[in-house]
């Protein structure tokens, strides 16, 4: 699997609330995107970013980073090969990504996602 870029999801329990301090305080000040339950913020300067998220909307369970690559499709097949444990399986989400959540060794619950077309 080729990652292209790696951002943390980071759960809140407000989302307006915590727009507020990765924004204001942190300076993290461009909103990519803003679906209701999850948003990312992006500082114009430098390209941090983080993506805050309430609860997520068609998975059952959350994910603490989302990994985008350029051929999740290919992604998906490798994670199945390797016998990973696949959360959610591979959807075209309505918001136009095209995604899987696949549990790491450790636990930890990885999107693993691409722009869908």
């Amino acid at each position: 699997m080729r990652t292209i870029r790696v951002l943390t999801n980071l759960g809140v329990p407000d989302l307006e609330q915590a727009k507020g301090f990765y924004t204001g305080f942190l300076g993290l000040s461009t909103e990519e995107f803003d679906l209701g339950w999850v948003a990312r913020c992006t500082s114009p300067d430098t390209g941090a970013s983080v993506q805050l998220v309430t609860r997520d909307a068609t998975a059952a369970e959350d994910s603490a980073m989302s990994v985008q690559t350029d051929d999740v499709d290919a992604a998906y097949a490798e994670a199945q090969q390797l016998g990973y444990e696949i959360v959610h399986p591979l959807t075209t989400e309505a918001w136009g990504v095209r995604r899987f959540f696949v549990r790491a060794p450790d636990g930890t619950v990885v999107n693993v996602a691409g722009h869908a077309g």
